[in-house]
């Protein structure tokens, strides 16, 4: 009789076999296995986002595709998690409370010295000018103490911490214009720039780092001297070709600039200004000269802008009562350098506007010089911006449907002459 152990093994082989083949199969179920569930999860409603409290990029990013803004900064939006909603004012903190009374203390003494320098200008204004040294040293007294009330005015509110809280979150941003059309946002809401604390914590803020970020580019880009031989800005300057920001001195496509820009203008001194809006392209190349020559591609004048009305676009001037010289679009012939295309917003004299008829007879595209059109009709520089455009793809196209000529021109450099060969005398070698 055969072993036993052999005849058991084969069977336990098949056994096995057979289980294995059984669990490769899956049954038929009715219900959803995990990884369908889980899929089913996924297109669920996305979850809102508070602006009070989105802290990281991501959820900066899909609260900005809603077209709303994250309040705040992100630090702060990241504190706000983890404490309870408790009003700023009212912070359980003893030495912030006590602070906060020292604080109020100090302005209602800069409110007294308002009410007091109010009265010594009502009393100024009601003096005879022949005790104050004339017409002219009225007018220079009136002016001095009007500017110290205004400064008394920001050093009331300047230490408030809920001013501060308020300029630092945004609460008062508004768009200008539509979505679709505008995206500048500005940094204080119109009815707030109509407080002088609110004009001085932006005008700070601005100089800080846009403005530094200006003045860096008109210095590298040579626009500061080759166009004007100084440039001060006291107004921010934005500039967009429809959606699109347009940083200072980046490169903009010929086909973006071919429409007409928007301009952001926010003044930081209180009142109604007129100002003379010019583009200015100074890298036209003069080819029989040799050298470059200046090209105006937009002139305009007597446009009012005031600190709660900062936004001006180029197509929403008048035609007949502002617009000098309509709008040319940028561009630059095939071998050039690029273009420096510089923008500049110049204040006209106090009350005055230009005659907009006669600036049309003189005032030629062609050789357009801002030094001597600022010495003639008496305006200066407040506030500037700068892009370039250099020859692509689109040029020619856009030169075609603006019936420019030189599309089908190349610029070359000239290539150096080679100096004499003169042969050395050979005596001196010898």
């Amino acid at each position: 009789m055969s072993n036993p152990t052999y005849t058991i093994k084969p069977a336990l082989r098949c056994l096995c076999r057979s289980r294995n083949t059984i669990h490769r199969f899956r049954s038929i179920a009715t219900t959803a296995s995990h990884y369908q569930e889980a899929a089913l999860q996924s297109f669920s409603d996305p979850p809102v986002l508070d602006p009070n409290l989105v802290s990281t990029r991501k959820e900066e990013q899909q609260l900005l595709s809603t077209g709303v803004s994250p309040i705040g900064s992100r630090r702060r939006r990241a504190a706000l998690q983890s404490t309870s909603n408790i009003p700023f004012e009212q912070l359980p903190y003893q030495c912030f409370q006590e602070a906060r009374k020292i604080l109020q203390t100090d302005r209602e003494e800069k409110l007294q010295q308002i009410e007091e320098e109010r009265r010594r200008i009502a009393k100024a204004e009601a003096l005879d000018p022949a005790r104050c040294g004339g017409d002219a040293g009225k007018k220079g007294k009136l002016v001095a103490m009007h500017k110290y009330l205004e400064q008394l005015k920001v050093l009331a509110d300047v230490n408030d911490p809920l001013i501060k809280k308020r300029f630092e979150d945004g609460l008062g941003r508004s768009p200008v214009g539509n979505k679709t059309t505008w995206t500048f946002w500005l940094i204080i809401g119109a009815g707030d720039m109509n407080r002088p604390i609110y004009r001085y914590l932006a005008d700070r803020k601005w100089r800080e780092y846009k403005r530094r970020v200006m003045m860096q580019r008109i210095s590298q880009m040579h626009v500061v001297p080759d166009v004007l031989p100084h440039l001060d800005p006291v107004a921010e300057v934005s500039l967009a070709f429809g959606r699109r920001n347009v940083q200072p001195g980046e490169f903009v496509d010929s086909r973006v600039s071919e429409t007409l820009p928007r301009l952001n203008v926010q003044l930081f001194e209180k009142g109604e200004k007129l100002v003379t809006l010019v583009v200015l392209d100074s890298d036209v190349p003069n080819v029989e000269k040799d050298a470059f020559d200046y090209r105006c591609h937009f002139l305009a004048t007597n446009i009012s802008l005031s600190p709660t009305t900062t936004s001006l676009p180029f197509s929403a001037l008048s035609k007949e009562s502002q617009v000098v010289l309509p709008w040319l679009p940028p561009h630059a012939q095939k071998g050039s350098p690029y273009h420096r295309l510089s923008i500049f917003v110049l204040q006209q004299p106090e009350g005055k506007a230009l005659d907009v008829e006669a600036m049309r007879k003189r005032e030629e595209r062609e050789g357009f010089n801002l030094r001597s059109f600022n010495d003639r009709h008496l305006v200066k520089p407040i506030g500037v911006h700068l892009f370039r455009t250099v020859w692509d793809e689109g040029t020619e196209g856009v030169m075609r449907r603006a019936g420019l000529e030189g599309a089908n021109v190349e610029l070359r450099r000239k290539k150096p002459e080679a100096l004499p060969y003169k042969k050395k005398d050979g005596e001196r070698y010898r």
